[in-house]
Parts: structure tokens; C-alpha cells; sequence
């Protein structure tokens, strides 16, 4: 079955940062970001963002490419691809950062 897991890499006042894996046909189940945040790709690969509002994004990923979301975003991230392992760190800004 695939699978997608997120490695918590640091949790302090400032800043959440989380290194997600996703497999091929990979989820991560729909969610809300409570903070501002960043992801910085680790490898090459198209990622499927499902809003809340069921409009679709696709995230074509460039390592070291980073791109910003806003506090508030809710979607679900899926892995269409039936080889490629989809690898980011998010860095999320907790107020007062």
C-alpha cells in the first residue's frame, strides 16, 4: 500500500519544520496549515494539490525551488506518479518568528 509520512526534523517557538515522503499513489490526507510556511523540494516530480474547494493544483517540483503558502491553506497532496518518490522539507513560521 502507499504511503505518505512526514519525519518531524524540529518543533520549537519559532519554527515547525517537517520532512514529508510521499510513494507513488501517496496521500496526505486533506489538512489545514495553521502558520505561513515553505516548502523546498528535494527532487524533481509533479505533485497534485487538492483545495478544499476540490479545484486542483499541480506543483511541479525543482529541487532547492522553494515557494510559500499562506496560514490557512486547506488541500490534500497526492502522488500520481508510478515511480517517483515526491521528498520535501515544509518549514512552517510560528507567530513571533
Amino acid at each position: 500500500m502507499a504511503t505518505a509520512h512526514g519525519e518531524t526534523q524540529l518543533d520549537n517557538e519559532h519554527f515547525r519544520v517537517i520532512k514529508w515522503t510521499i510513494e507513488p499513489g501517496g496521500v496526505i490526507d486533506m489538512h489545514t496549515h495553521e502558520y505561513e510556511y515553505v516548502v523546498v523540494p528535494l527532487v524533481t516530480a509533479s505533485m497534485h494539490v487538492v483545495q478544499a474547494d476540490g479545484q486542483e493544483l499541480v506543483a511541479q517540483l525543482v529541487p532547492g525551488v522553494s515557494y510559500t503558502r499562506p496560514a490557512g491553506s486547506r488541500h490534500r497532496v497526492e502522488n500520481r506518479g508510478a515511480t517517483d518518490t515526491i521528498v520535501f522539507v515544509e518549514v512552517e513560521k510560528k507567530p513571533g518568528a
